[in-house]
This record gives structure tokens, C-alpha cells and sequence, in this order.
């Protein structure tokens, strides 16, 4: 049974309980049952996302001006952020930060190089050769949010996997910033040039995308077309990827962050509060969810929560976004119905906090990413663990991964047969396209030989 809490401004929040004990609900149940933003909240993100792409596409420029000041606030000038800015932000870097950001960029690099795929060759009958030839993207448009916090780690997240692929050319789109006279955030635009990237544009939100998919002209200033779009961003920029999925590739809905903790008895509470909190901090919207078969641990993380949320800096953002629907503790019978439903949540980040981590995590399918044990919090693997920030929220872990190497790259299949080759498989490829009615198909094979 369920008891929701709906005082969203108080700063000792309660989760709602979702008491899932004793019942045997089937998959579809249970992703009906786990905690979710609401229906209507995303219905009214895509017509309001539509509505951008539209104007976008048909105003250009314009509209990016336009929308500019409608959410930003900033009357814009040029859209391209000129190099010369780029380059005095990592003039004025701070020396901690700049060691912080290029920290994360050698792991993140590292663990970026050893996704890159091997091409597979393959001789499948004597002169009949088989290739898969992975080859990197033309070129791959990355955004940064802004909004509500500054997030240099994201430039990391983004640059780093598609200079493994090898993409040629890539441009990246943030926020221009009143408080910056309508640029960047300065840390973005250091990270930026930390890592050689000197095209950037003061666009955001879903109109960012709508303008790398589709390109923009700004007098001289060409926005050329991408091949793929990547990046976090809030439930706009989510929408926004899967309005644009027919016009250009997009790496998974990357949308307001979440996490789930799956925890037992040794968990520490007080570590468990942290991380839900970590992620609450970042957006209103935020999912926090505790999944355990413990009811009494679920009542030292709220006793936890109550005492570490109101000593935190977004105390109020902290505190809506734990009260929301799309958060809340949902208790389980057991270990491995703890499992199922962490499953049936696909959780953007998946802590498990558990007597054997590694073994509950080999039997856990659907995640973005999965930390393990007391020492491996999220927000480890949000700056500078060497894996990526960037993964699939809202449940898309079931068929999306995370942001990585292989998002920049496609396989080409490349066919070479020679002539016997042909002929010992040409009788095989006739009677199937004869079944079904497709002689020339046929032809093409016997003209070759002979039969």
C-alpha cells in the first residue's frame, strides 16, 4: 500500500512508502508500481519540445534569440562563443578545479580508449570473407545543461568518448548565462578548451539540439549540421532527443537524474541518506529511490534524511524532489525481490549497498550504471571515477546504455566472395529468391555463374 507525502517545501521531507511485501506482481506490474515522474509532466514537455524544433527549424537564428530571453534572460549578440573566450576561461581557471577536471579527463580517457571496438573479419566458406569495420561519426554535437547548476563534468563526459571514436569534428552547446553577458558558464568553456574544443555555442535547453540537428546560420557563423547529438539535460532535452531520433542519432534520454539504492541490513544509513541526497540536490524533479527487504533500515535512512536535509545547502530542492512521486522507499520481501524491482526500475544510477555487492550486481540486468559497496558513491562516478555521467534515465536502462565510445562510431558490414565462393552457395540463393517471386534477384546470382 502506498502513503504519499505531499508537502513539497518543507525541509524534512518523508519519501512515500511503496509496501510491496507479500504481493507477486508480474513485469509490467512492477514497473507500473516503482516510483516515476508523472504522465501529465512529460505529455506537456513534448508539445512545449515540438513546438521549439518547429520554430527552430523554420525561424533559425531567430528563435534562438528568441527563447534566449524567454528562459535564459540574456538579450543575445553573437551565438558562437568566439575561441579567444575560450581560451582566457583556461587562463583564469582555478589551478584546484583545473587539477580536478583534468583528473577526471585521464581516467574518463582511459576507460574511453578500452571501449573502442575491434573490426571482426571472418571466413565463413573458402573465399567467402566477412567484415565488420567499425568507423567514428562526421561529426557530433554535445550538450551541456546550465540551469540550476554548472556542469564542467559534463564537457568531460561528452568530448572524451567522441575523440576516442575518432569523430572528426565535434561542437558543443550550453546555456549562455546573464551573470557571463550572455556566454557559457567560464568553467564550461575552460573544460572546453582543456580538451581542444574550440566551436562553441551559447544555445540551450531542447532548442540546442533542434539547431545541431538541423543546423543554423548566425551571419558568418555556421552551425553545420551533426550526425548524432549527446548529452544529460532535464526532461526537455530528453523530449527533445526522442522528437529528433528520425533526423539525427542521439545517444539514450538522458533526462533529470535518479538514482536507486538496493540495500540490506549492513548498509549505513548515513551513507545511503548522502547519496540519495547527492542526486536530489541536482533538480526538483530528481528521483531518490531505497529499495530494501529491510523495513528497519528504511526507517534509520528516513530518520537520516530528516536530520542531513536540513543542513543542506538546496535543503528546499533537496526536500521537493524527495517528496515527489517520483521518489520514495519501496519495500521488498527479500533479497531477490529487492533484485526484481531494482530490475523493473532501470535506474539511471544503481548503488548497492549490500552483504556481497559483486554477486547481487552480477544478477541485476537493467542499469546505467551500478556502484558497489560503502565506498563507491554516485557522486564518484559523476566527476572522476573514469566512467560516464551520461546514461539512460525514466526507465530506458531496459534497452539503453550509457554514454560511451561506441555512441560515436557505426559498423559497416563489407561482403567479398570470389567466383567459386558464389557458385558453392548460387543454387542455395536462387530457390530462396524464387520463394519469394523475386527472380531478378536470382539472375543477378546465375549470370555470375554460369547456372
Amino acid at each position: 500500500m502506498e502513503s504519499v507525502t505531499t508537502a513539497e517545501t518543507t525541509t524534512t521531507p518523508v519519501l512515500r512508502t511503496i509496501d510491496l511485501r507479500g504481493r507477486q506482481l508480474s513485469w509490467s506490474q512492477l514497473r507500473a508500481a516503482v516510483p516515476r515522474q508523472s504522465a501529465t509532466s512529460l505529455a506537456s514537455a513534448e508539445q512545449a519540445v515540438e513546438e521549439i524544433i518547429a520554430a527552430v527549424r523554420a525561424e533559425g537564428a531567430g528563435a534562438l534569440r528568441r527563447y534566449a530571453q524567454r528562459f535564459d534572460g540574456v538579450a543575445q549578440q553573437r551565438l558562437r562563443v568566439d575561441p579567444a573566450e575560450i581560451r582566457r576561461a583556461v587562463d583564469e581557471l582555478d589551478p584546484a578545479v583545473r587539477r580536478g577536471l583534468e583528473t577526471a579527463i585521464e581516467r574518463t580517457r582511459a576507460f574511453a580508449r578500452a571501449q573502442r571496438p575491434a573490426d571482426a573479419r571472418v571466413e565463413v566458406a573458402p573465399g567467402a570473407v566477412l567484415v565488420h569495420r567499425w568507423t567514428p561519426l562526421r561529426r557530433a554535437g554535445l550538450y551541456v545543461p546550465g540551469g540550476l547548476a554548472v556542469y564542467p563534468s559534463s564537457v568531460v563526459m561528452n568530448v572524451v568518448p567522441a575523440q576516442a571514436a575518432g569523430v572528426g569534428s565535434v561542437v558543443l552547446c550550453s546555456p549562455p548565462q546573464k551573470e557571463f553577458g550572455g556566454l557559457p558558464h567560464p568553467t564550461i568553456l575552460a573544460a572546453a578548451g582543456l580538451l581542444g574544443v574550440d566551436e562553441v555555442w551559447a544555445i540551450g535547453g531542447a532548442q540546442s539540439l533542434a539547431a545541431m540537428a538541423h543546423g543554423v546560420t548566425d551571419g558568418e557563423d555556421v552551425l553545420e549540421p551533426v550526425d548524432t547529438v549527446t548529452g544529460p539535460g532535464n526532461v526537455y532535452v530528453a523530449t527533445a532527443k526522442r522528437l529528433l531520433r528520425s533526423v539525427v542519432g542521439v545517444d539514450a534520454e538522458a533526462g533529470t537524474t535518479e538514482i536507486a539504492v538496493l540495500a540490506d541490513d549492513t548498509a549505513v544509513p548515513a551513507y545511503v541518506a548522502a547519496d540519495l541526497i547527492s542526486q536530489a540536490e541536482h533538480d526538483p524533479a530528481a528521483g531518490a529511490v531505497l529499495i530494501t527487504h529491510s523495513p528497519g533500515l528504511a526507517e534509520r535512512v528516513a530518520a537520516e534524511l530528516a536530520r542531513q536535509v536540513p543542513e543542506a545547502k538546496h535543503r528546499e530542492r533537496i526536500a521537493t524532489a524527495l517528496s515527489g512521486p517520483q521518489s520514495g522507499i519501496v519495500l521488498t520481501d527479500d533479497l531477490d525481490a529487492s533484485i526484481a524491482v531494482a530490475d523493473a526500475y532501470a535506474a539511471e544510477h544503481l548503488e548497492i549497498h549490500t552483504d556481497d555487492p559483486q554477486e547481487v550486481a552480477a544478477r541485476v540486468r537493467n542499469a546505467g550504471a551500478i556502484f558497489l559497496g560503502p565506498y563507491s558513491p554516485v557522486p564518484l562516478g559523476d566527476y572522476a571515477a573514469g566512467s560516464n555521467h551520461v546514461l539512460p534515465t525514466g526507465g530506458t536502462a531496459v534497452h539503453a546504455q550509457g554514454l560511451s565510445t561506441t555512441a560515436f562510431m557505426k559498423a559497416v558490414q563489407i561482403v567479398e566472395y570470389t567466383q567459386d565462393a558464389l557458385a558453392g552457395i548460387g543454387e542455395d540463393i536462387v530457390a530462396v529468391a524464387r520463394s519469394e517471386d523475386l527472380p531478378a534477384h536470382g539472375r543477378a546470382i546465375t549470370i555470375r555463374t554460369g547456372s
